[in-house]
């Protein structure tokens, strides 16, 4: 198996990029970053970078076009992770929480639940900042789901 990463680089948190550039290097694991922008986690012979035209869902749909079986997606992008997880590929948001099967479908009503209240011009706020806790959530499960899935 040659799992493949790859990060939707829309919204991508800074404060991940040294500790995923360094996962990537230790791994020496093939990487795409898909934005609609340049998008710099870091220089590394394993990092592609892949620029596509400005559009609401043209970075999500690259990935989904590129993502195979087993791969695995990094993104906050909720409906991202539904077309992901339909390809029977793994995603993991920016604070360390894994999409599955079981869970997704969870995941799109309470976004639905939140777009319908702001589009009656209910103020709900955006996710909290990304404080250092979360970011050790993040490298946490990131090396869990690549030493499990590098093992097989």
């Amino acid at each position: 198996m040659s799992l493949k990463l790859y990060i939707d680089g829309d919204a991508f948190p800074n404060l991940l990029k040294p500790a995923l550039l360094r996962a990537i290097e230790r791994l020496k694991l093939a990487t795409f970053v898909v934005a609609n922008k340049r998008i710099n986690i870091g220089s590394s012979q394993y990092i592609t970078y892949i620029v596509v035209d400005a559009g609401p869902d043209e970075a999500d749909n690259r990935i989904v076009e590129m993502v195979e079986k087993g791969d695995l997606v990094i993104t906050a992008d909720i409906p991202l992770a539904d077309r992901v997880i339909a390809k029977k590929a793994h995603a993991v948001d920016h604070r360390g929480g894994i999409f599955t099967v079981a869970n997704i479908k969870n995941y799109l009503a309470m976004r639905d639940l939140m777009q319908g209240l702001r589009d009656t011009g209910e103020v709900t706020g955006g996710p909290p900042a990304l404080k250092q806790k979360d970011v050790q959530d993040f490298v946490n499960q990131l090396d869990k789901f690549l030493t499990k899935a590098l093992r097989k």
